[in-house]
């Protein structure tokens, strides 16, 4: 009785080991052959999904003497796009900032101003190879162009900073100065939610 014991336990722990030895060989796989996609969809936290196919751009026009913009755009499409010749970043810029939008492009914080309105501009992107992994080789100085549906925009990098997702005061919104601030997750090789942001921070130029 004792053997039968005995060779059951080590048929078990056996059982065990292998298990455990396929499980991280089905990890490693999948992290190799995944990796991109695994970055695109989880490296930053949308909270709501929406449809944005068949959007349409609606025309707008910015009014200089108010700096305030009419004919928004709607929610989910794109107005712009995002140039950073130093990384080689050429990326859309979707109104909004979910799940789905991140997907396709840089997403723009709804509660802060646009290109042109003189106040606080939000932009958001995974930190995929895609899009901003080379977040690090950015220095002071490097230029950033927006170009919307309503103004071609240039700023200049004077700061960037390494915030962890709480420090909501580092993203400040304001009106007294246009500021354009773009985040992305940190680490850059980062798999999985990250608690930190590597921001930008630009003023036109």
């Amino acid at each position: 009785m004792h053997k039968i014991m005995k060779k059951t336990i080590k048929a078990t722990i056996i059982s065990i080991i292998v298990a455990l030895f396929i499980s991280i060989a089905m990890i490693l796989t999948i992290r190799l052959f995944f990796r991109a996609e695994i970055d695109e969809t989880i490296s930053l936290i949308g909270k709501v999904s929406i449809d944005i196919e068949n959007k349409k751009i609606e025309p707008t026009v910015i009014d200089a003497k108010k700096q305030q913009i009419k004919n928004y755009p709607e929610y989910g499409s794109q107005y712009a796009t995002i140039e950073i010749p130093k990384i080689g970043v050429n990326l859309p810029v979707y109104y909004g900032d979910t799940l789905e939008i991140l997907k396709n492009g840089v997403g723009h914080s709804s509660g802060s101003y646009f290109p042109g309105e003189n106040g606080s501009i939000i932009y958001m992107g995974h930190n995929s190879a895609k899009m901003f992994r080379r977040f690090s080789e950015l220095q002071i100085g490097n230029e950033i162009t927006v170009k919307t549906n309503y103004g071609e925009y240039k700023y200049k990098i004077y700061d960037m900073q390494l915030i962890n997702e709480t420090e909501t005061e580092k993203l400040p919104i304001q009106k007294e100065e246009e500021i354009l601030m773009v985040y992305t997750c940190y680490p850059f090789n980062n798999i999985g939610y990250a608690t930190q942001r590597y921001v930008i921070y630009a003023r036109p130029s």
